[in-house]
């Protein structure tokens, strides 16, 4: 190995790169000002957003190489270039994840209506999604490692165009289960190759506000549509023609924003000082797995994230019955209460989530947990459908912030090694909570009534109030 003498300025400033020493501080020997002194360099090849250092230590130390990872230099929405255009595409793709989900409230007297089904068969459907979900969540690492994430997302998309296609031909109820099913598939993965993105890059809770924030978007679009479409006269499962449509469009454009993204922008983990290359191949997939299930984030995330997406979900899909049901609400036009539930949660991640970032993650959830518990009593207690309809809004705006703020705070406890895999698992089984705890309140309100709502969002708050407060504390670090 070649050795090369490079003449030191009269003072070396880190600049914001942290350089390690073995044992994970920061080395004190090393003198700030080193004038009139030359510092060996190790040559060693160098690999996209990575620089790998050794330094000679003074005083006759033996060389010690390190590789050191610039994790305070991410990449950021703007570069390189064509991050812009991911950022956009990861954007769209959840767009569509927030219009189904989205619909599926809205159609809810559609889908009653046209199986001469009760809500308790009905709700067979957010089972079936949740266990979609729940399929792919233990691929997604391994098919985004093995083909990339731009195969991945041509995978997922042709799983999204399977299952609209047999939804617009409106088949027996049985199949639309199953439609549901592929759809949840093809959604995870989704979710989970944008999240992990967009949580990778720079200022990573305002891009994972925006992203999360267009998720909101189709949760407005989608109840609108998909209410005009019904009072017009239409079958329901033509509403799906435009989820159809826009799969078809995220097939080309995802596949092409992420095309050999790995060999182009991906950054080059941290290993431990030491430790042979070969040995972090020869990792088992079971020792993955087990790390990850008895990772203590992974695992408060996942439940977090459960409760959070089943209260959002529940909230969505199951308040227009509520309303018509106990406040004698017009269908043809209280199902537009749904797309002021999603406007508040889209504004709150376009606006709020800088605030958060701000005021600080932490204290901005727990902040957001009381004031959602508030909105739901007064739904559930103030007879009044405009008044119900404002609290619907507004208790949107304050649970938009707390999914970003939730990632910050999970990317940052989460090593950089598992982010693909415990994001996927905590976005997978979070979702799955979108799916039953509207299961459960159908399966409850054939019994009783669809009050039941309520009190179970009301449960999930407090679950997740809890299961914040059990997280690890993240560690200071200076921006």
């Amino acid at each position: 190995m070649s050795f090369t003498n490079v003449e030191a300025p009269a003072t070396i400033e880190p600049q914001g790169i942290y350089l390690p020493s073995p044992d994970k501080t920061r080395s004190t020997d090393t003198p700030t000002n080193v004038k009139d002194r030359t510092i060996p360099l190790v040559n060693i090849p160098s690999a996209p957003n990575s620089q790998h250092v050794s330094v000679l230590e003074p005083s006759g130390r033996q060389s010690i190489e390190r590789d050191i990872t610039e994790v305070d230099r991410l990449e950021t929405i703007w570069n390189p270039y064509k991050n812009r255009y991911r950022v956009l595409a990861a954007c769209i793709t959840l767009l569509g994840n927030g219009m189904n989900d989205a619909a599926t409230g809205t159609l809810i007297q559609s889908f009653e209506r046209h199986y001469s089904i009760n809500y308790g068969t009905l709700s067979i459907i957010f089972l079936c999604n949740a266990a979609g979900f729940l399929a792919s969540a233990f691929v997604a690492s391994t098919l985004t490692k093995s083909l990339g994430r731009a195969k991945t997302l041509m995978i997922a998309e042709t799983l999204l165009v399977v299952g609209y296609i047999i939804v617009v031909v409106t088949p027996p109820f049985a199949a639309v289960c199953v439609a549901f099913f592929i759809l949840g598939a093809g959604m995870s993965l989704i979710l989970a190759i944008g999240q992990v993105y967009c949580a990778n890059l720079a200022n990573n809770t305002v891009i994972t506000g925006l992203y999360q924030g267009a998720y909101g978007i189709g949760g407005i679009i989608a109840p609108l549509i998909a209410t005009s479409i019904v009072s017009r006269g239409y079958l329901w499962s033509r509403f799906y023609l435009i989820l159809l449509g826009l799969a078809v469009f995220n097939f080309f454009f995802a596949s092409w924003a992420f095309w050999k993204y790995e060999t182009k922008s991906d950054p080059i983990l941290p290993r431990q000082v030491n430790e042979p290359r070969a040995t972090m191949s020869q990792r088992t997939n079971w020792g993955s797995i087990k790390a990850l299930l008895t990772h203590r984030t992974t695992i408060l995330g996942a439940l977090f994230i459960f409760a959070y997406q089943g209260a959002e979900v529940a909230i969505s899909g199951w308040v227009i019955s509520f309303l018509i049901q106990f406040r004698n609400g017009d269908p043809a036009k209280v199902g537009y209460v749904t797309s002021g539930f999603w406007a508040g949660i889209a504004l709150s991640r376009f606006t709020l989530s800088f605030l958060a970032h701000r005021i600080g993650e932490r204290r901005s959830v727990y902040a957001a947990m009381a004031a959602a518990a508030a909105f739901e009593f007064i739904i559930w207690f103030v007879y009044s459908i405009p008044g119900d309809s404002v609290a619907v809004a507004f208790s949107g705006l304050v649970l938009g912030v707390v999914s970003p703020a939730a990632i910050h705070i999970f990317q940052r406890l989460i090593p950089n090694e598992m982010h693909i895999a415990s994001l996927s698992l905590i976005g997978s089984i979070g979702t799955s909570g979108g799916a039953i705890a509207p299961f459960m309140v159908g399966i409850i309100a054939q019994k009783v009534e669809t009050y039941v709502l309520h009190p179970i969002c009301i449960g999930l708050f407090v679950f997740m109030a809890l299961s914040w407060w059990a997280l690890p504390e993240t560690e200071s670090k200076s921006e």
